[in-house]
């Protein structure tokens, strides 16, 4: 009876490594194949993708981002921001002749009197000059002849516009929706313009009547600034004192 020879551990027998293993699994002899390994998997790279190492490329048609100002930078100016304080009023009509005793308005401050017109030597040449002295302010000014026209040096409102400006003291207020310092600035400006409309504008929105809310300080100031400016103009007018005119404008503001 025949044996059959059977391998044993340590008899030279090497186990099939896989790369002797075929697709169907058995060892192939004397021949190692070499496997081919899978492709790797990765993300495809669509129209819009952008490889490594390049930069990314947008569409033609692609909505762009919106831009915005470095931090600290300007700002886009308001609509309040645009519109600045009115300009001085333009002269109107043959320049004016002042003489001496005449009332006069300078814009920036009030009502004076003209002492004289006179000639200043000015850098080797000869100038004329008007000198106005203000008695509440002790001041005196001397305006050149050939610039009293564009500095806003004027003669005394007409009745008639001195009546249009009362009348807006029977107005309503009105007072914008903005920042306080921003309308602060416009107040001073019609102050100084010397415009007695103007000022008359200012006085009747920051008036305050009985039940209304009081002013707060610096309403206080600039109001008053405007009172006495307007009232110092129809005192003259008038040929009365400052006090009389104060209470024949608070008569007006208190019809309103």
């Amino acid at each position: 009876m025949k044996q059959t020879a059977q391998a044993k551990p340590g008899d030279g027998a090497k186990p099939a490594s896989p790369a002797e293993t075929t697709a169907t699994g058995k060892t192939a002899k004397g021949s190692s194949p070499a496997v081919t390994p899978p492709p790797v998997q990765g993300p495809a790279l669509g129209a819009h993708a952008r490889a490594p190492g390049r930069p990314h490329a947008m569409p033609a048609n692609a909505p762009r981002p919106p831009t915005f100002p470095p931090r600290g930078g300007p700002r886009p100016p308001e609509p309040d921001d645009e519109a600045g304080p009115p300009p001085p009023p333009k002269p109107k009509g043959p320049p004016v002749e002042f003489k001496p005793g005449d009332h006069v308005v300078y814009p920036t401050h009030g009502v004076g009197q003209v002492q004289g017109i006179e000639e200043m030597p000015v850098a080797g040449t000869s100038l004329k000059v008007i000198i106005v002295t203000f008695e509440e302010n002790r001041m005196t000014l001397r305006v050149p002849v050939n610039k009293a026209a564009s500095s806003g040096l004027r003669k005394l409102a007409t009745e008639e516009q001195m009546n249009e400006a009362l009348e807006v003291l029977r107005g309503r207020a009105r007072i914008k929706r903005t920042m306080w310092s921003r309308r602060a600035q416009e107040y001073e400006a019609k102050i100084n313009s010397g415009d007695p409309l103007a000022i008359a504008e200012v006085v009747r929105d920051l008036h305050r009547n009985a039940g209304q809310p009081d002013q707060s300080f610096s309403e206080r100031q600039i109001y008053e600034q405007a009172l006495d400016r307007l009232a110092a103009e129809l005192a003259a007018i008038d040929r009365t004192d400052k006090a009389a005119a104060s209470e024949k404008l608070l008569t007006f503001l208190k019809a309103a």
